[in-house]
């Protein structure tokens, strides 16, 4: 049977929003909100892969479990392979690295990219959904430019990611939704890269598989997510959780 482990990578010193993952809502930390999610879709063990220690605290102290990692790292997967390592096992088949600043990502995505990732042995898969008409130019939103049109296939790969896009060539282009499935040894070839010209100017990892040749499979979502990147993410959000609690 395959075996799924799920990781969130979390650190404090974001540069657009600091101590983003102790940011309260409805008096639950951002990151433990996105640990009970993981928790919640029964996949199989969740850990928080962080190099702070006040993270750690903060989600042991809510009953989950940490790994605590080296405090720099490159990206957040190379961060995820050093909790991995850390555990020191071998019967883990693929690994979801789950960004910590998701809080309401619908847990049927995350069930459905495993389910996908399994079903059609891909090397790497993220998600991806309708790419809003107000997007278009918020460079906080990323997008993906799929190989066909994941709305009717459901499944596509991934061509390219970037920030800005022209208004007029949106066909095949999606709302990124920033969420990985990759097989560990998929993982481990991703970690001994150097990273890509695209990687460091953007600042979007995924473009260093890309510029390697590894294969990024997108799955369609049909919920459109709600990050936290900003403090007026974070307002936004809060206001929403807040008021379906």
């Amino acid at each position: 049977m395959t075996k799924t482990i799920i990781l969130i990578p979390s650190r404090l010193d974001a540069t657009r929003l600091p101590n983003k993952p102790l940011l309260k809502i409805n008096n639950k930390s951002l990151i433990n909100h996105v640990y009970d999610k993981g928790k919640s879709t029964n996949i199989g063990e969740v850990y928080v892969a962080t190099g702070d220690e006040e993270i750690s605290n903060e989600v042991v102290n809510n009953n989950g479990k940490s790994i605590v990692t080296k405090k720099n790292h490159l990206s957040g997967t190379d961060r995820i392979y050093d909790a991995y390592k850390k555990l020191n096992r071998n019967d883990i088949d693929y690994i979801i690295n789950l960004q910590g600043d998701e809080p309401i990502i619908d847990t049927k995505d995350i069930i459905n990219l495993n389910n996908a990732a399994i079903k059609n042995n891909s090397e790497m898969a993220t998600l991806a959904c309708k790419l809003e008409k107000k997007n278009i130019k918020n460079q906080n939103i990323v997008k993906v430019i799929c190989d066909d049109n994941i709305e009717k296939t459901n499944l596509s790969f991934a061509k390219s990611f970037l920030r800005s896009i022209n208004e007029k060539k949106i066909d095949k282009v999606y709302h990124h939704i920033g969420i990985y499935i990759y097989k560990v040894s998929t993982l481990e070839k991703f970690v001994g890269l150097k990273q890509s010209y695209n990687e460091i100017t953007l600042k979007l990892e995924q473009l260093r598989a890309v510029d390697n040749n590894i294969k990024i499979d997108v799955i369609y979502s049909r919920s459109i997510p709600v990050g936290v990147d900003t403090k007026e993410d974070y307002m936004e959000i809060k206001k929403l959780m807040e008021y379906k609690s």
